[in-house]
């Protein structure tokens, strides 16, 4: 039996200790980024009319204006520009991930989270397994209820050092984050950022159809939860069926927390976690309550880490110290973020978004009715690859794919279901996926180790996909 699931994660053959020579991420994502380039040339340039939705306080296409425009491709030097204008476009989320970085590290310079974390896991031998599905909930409910994603950012660190320690690796490490958020986003039941626009946009109430939403998300979460669990388990058992065994052995083996030698857990360590815990809960109540997002979380996460540092004992300059290395350890994955991004700014400089887009919408508009939602379904998570926001693919999209689902007859709820599965998968699978890349950035792992770890569960979700919407088309939903 573990022979036949390992053959099915394709990773039969042991993995010497050497890393085997690859792509590097920043090679891959210049590749993608001269690409977009080229395709600025082949490509036709179009654009919607937009209009001022004040419901909503955003501009949303017009589906009927579309017209051919004269082209603009990208110069070699806008190619060259493109780096520094993804950056900036991007800067939101890179600084964002610099105050993460400083503040594990200013936290693990008071060694509050690895006796901690150690204390646990010492208490768990032998059962370390059930962190998985805790861990997968956590992070997959985040992602439904709250939207959730980016932020997750802030735990790779922490799940990495926990993963290498119970035996597991650097990709159980990430699935146990995006996959789960990634099924959260799939089966979104309050997420403001894709449902709340998304129906609003289709004159639904507020975040209606909860139940059938929370029948999707449990689908999805069990799937991902039982394919991490199962690779978890072929992992621990023969360390060396891993793709990213020998990354992990390079860059990762000195995370290990050593569980033999736990230091005494002092009263300003336990200060330091305390503050922490608490750090991360005025986050969740911030979120939730009073809709903080990305600025308002790095506020917090900065005065926790420069609390916990002085509670922990630190001195300043020590606590300066500890910050610029965290941040340090972010600038690998803060390039490529900003590398995805250039990516997208040279497709949305030449005019070839809106151009894209109106061809999908051509396709679907092609589509039997009893596939109009599995063709919506598809096109959302074509062109997710090119705009990963999907608050922004919300505004896009949903004023096409309305009235193609009232032509036809297909509810709007079916049109809106179709819309926030199409916006999940392609987050984690494609190279402009900017937090997936910084996530594995940070454990040092191959972009194409990912890709033939997730593969299999991404086919997963396209099939419980596709079967839910051709349910729910038929039950009249």
């Amino acid at each position: 039996m573990n022979l036949k699931i390992s053959s099915f994660l394709g990773k039969t053959e042991a993995k010497q200790d050497k890393p085997e020579k690859s792509l590097h991420p920043m090679l891959l994502m210049c590749i993608v980024v001269m690409l977009c380039a080229v395709f600025s040339y082949i490509i036709p340039a179009g654009e919607y009319t937009r209009v001022m939705d004040e419901s909503i306080g955003a501009e949303l296409i017009d589906p009927d204006s579309f017209t051919y425009i004269e082209r603009t491709p990208t110069t070699l030097m806008g190619l060259l520009e493109s780096l520094t204008l993804g950056l900036q476009n991007a800067s939101y989320i890179i600084f964002f991930l610099f105050i993460i970085g400083g503040m594990f590290s200013i936290l693990n310079g008071t060694g509050a989270l690895n006796v901690a974390v150690a204390n646990m896991l010492k208490k768990l031998k032998g059962h370390e397994i059930l962190l998985i599905p805790i861990l997968m909930v956590f992070f997959g409910s985040g992602a439904a209820f709250l939207g959730n994603f980016e932020e997750f950012l802030a735990f790779v660190p922490l799940i990495l050092a926990i993963c290498i320690t119970t035996g597991y690796d650097s990709l159980t490490a990430v699935g146990i984050i995006f996959m789960a958020a990634t099924a959260g986003y799939g089966g979104a039941v309050t997420n403001a950022f894709t449902v709340g626009i998304a129906q609003q946009i289709a004159g639904l109430p507020a975040y209606s159809g909860q139940g059938i939403r929370l029948i999707l998300l449990g689908i999805l979460e069990a799937a991902s939860i039982a394919y991490v669990m199962i690779y978890a388990r072929l992992v621990k058992k023969t360390p060396k069926i891993s793709e990213a065994y020998s990354y992990d052995q390079k860059y990762n083996k000195g995370k290990k927390i050593d569980l033999d030698n736990i230091p005494v857990f002092s009263a300003r360590q336990m200060l330091a976690l305390i503050i922490f815990i608490a750090g991360i809960g005025f986050s969740v109540w911030g979120v939730i309550v009073k809709g903080y997002y990305i600025d308002e979380l790095s506020a917090v996460f900065l005065a926790t880490g420069i609390l916990a540092g002085i509670a922990g004992g630190l001195r300043p300059g020590e606590i300066c110290e500890r910050f610029i290395k965290g941040c340090q350890d972010m600038l690998f994955p803060g390039i490529m973020i900003g590398l995805a991004n250039a990516a997208i700014h040279i497709l949305e400089e030449a005019n070839v978004m809106d151009t894209i887009l109106h061809g999908l919408d051509g396709l679907i508009g092609d589509a039997p009715h009893a596939l109009m939602a599995c063709a919506m379904f598809i096109a959302h998570e074509i062109l997710n690859v090119i705009v990963p926001s999907g608050s922004a693919q919300a505004k896009l999209t949903m004023p096409l794919m309305i009235p193609l689902a009232d032509q036809v007859g297909l509810s709007r709820q079916v049109a809106v279901i179709a819309y926030q599965l199409g916006d999940a998968f392609t987050n984690i699978l494609s190279p402009t996926g900017g937090e997936i890349l910084a996530a594995l950035a940070i454990c040092r792992v191959p972009f194409s180790k990912w890709v033939r770890f997730l593969l299999p569960l991404f086919l997963i979700w396209w099939l419980i996909a596709l079967l839910f919407l051709v349910f729910i088309t038929q039950m009249g939903i």
